[in-house]
């Protein structure tokens, strides 16, 4: 796996009656220096594609098919047994938060593996991962793929998630998804992360998204134009934090800061335009006569 293709979330600790031993506050797992982001962005400069351009042939649909993987160590629901209810209810939250970028999810298939070394110690660096999704994972560039485990043990102990790159899909497509904590669906035992946003969070990852923190200060930022810079990841709901000189406050509510989840509420329209251009670009994802072109970086 290249480390550099993946996003994480880690948190440090509390405890949940009936749930995992989970951190508090978030911050990154695994960091993403601009050095490499700048690689990428120059790639993606000469790659780009244009609006209207994909043949028919080669053109995915906007409305992308999610491939669920419940992974358990076994069928309790504290073993990370989702039950359908929870996972219907994520759907639902995904669409709801992506109803202005022209995305849209529909749960293909369910999968249910009990297997205690996967749900336990799963995680970006550990090899266990790339056995776990070479047997599991199904579809092509624009179908997602979400595996549920528990972050227990190992280096991932804690995360709350991770996430591919759609730039890193043709050099590694058997890596491709998002690896979540089961207990931050809707209704799962995550305090401040039990809304299903942290799914929200990582899908914008896959979609193409950085931090809105990405970068700090610094002129290029997440590079886009309408995310306030910001220095350093929120926590909680800091309503008017100002972390970086001039005009703005951060933008706590961005589905891609580190709030609490019911704190996150937009995309701009900038992330929407790199959404859209991401998802043609690398994952072959038309959005012609819906929602294409409706925003300006």
């Amino acid at each position: 796996m290249i480390c550099s293709a993946i996003l994480a979330l880690a948190f440090g600790i509390a405890s949940v009656a009936g749930g995992p031993s989970i951190p508090r506050g978030r911050n990154c797992g695994t960091y993403i220096d601009d050095q490499t982001v700048a690689t990428k962005e120059m790639a993606f400069k000469l790659h780009q594609v244009a609006p209207g351009t994909l043949s028919p042939s080669s053109a995915s649909s906007p409305k992308l098919n999610v491939y669920w993987h419940v992974i358990s160590k076994d069928d309790t629901l504290e073993g990370g047994n989702v039950p359908d209810s929870q996972i219907a209810a994520q759907i639902s939250v995904l669409n709801s938060a992506y109803s202005s970028t022209g995305l849209s999810w529909v749960l293909a298939n369910t999968t249910r593996t009990v297997n205690a070394e996967w749900f336990e110690s799963a995680g970006p660096e550990a090899s266990i991962q790339a056995d776990m999704k070479a047997a599991l994972r199904q579809g092509g560039p624009a179908d997602f793929n979400v595996w549920t485990v528990g972050f227990q043990k190992g280096k991932a102990k804690g995360l709350l998630g991770y996430a591919t790159f759609p730039s890193s899909y043709e050099a590694e497509p058997e890596d491709d998804g998002v690896v979540l904590l089961y207990s931050t669906v809707p209704e799962g035992t995550t305090p401040g992360y039990n809304k299903g946003h942290t799914l929200t969070h990582e899908a914008g990852h896959w979609a193409g998204l950085y931090h809105t923190f990405q970068g700090g200060c610094g002129p290029i930022g997440d590079g886009i134009s309408d995310t306030k810079a910001e220095k350093i990841p929120s926590a909680g709901c800091p309503v008017g934090r100002k972390t970086c000189a001039g005009e703005g406050v951060d933008p706590i509510n961005n589905f891609m800061d580190y709030s609490d989840d019911e704190c996150l509420t937009e995309f701009t329209p900038g992330q929407i335009e790199r959404i859209q251009s991401q998802m043609r670009t690398y994952r072959r994802v038309s959005f012609a006569g819906q929602t294409e072109g409706s925003a300006r970086l």
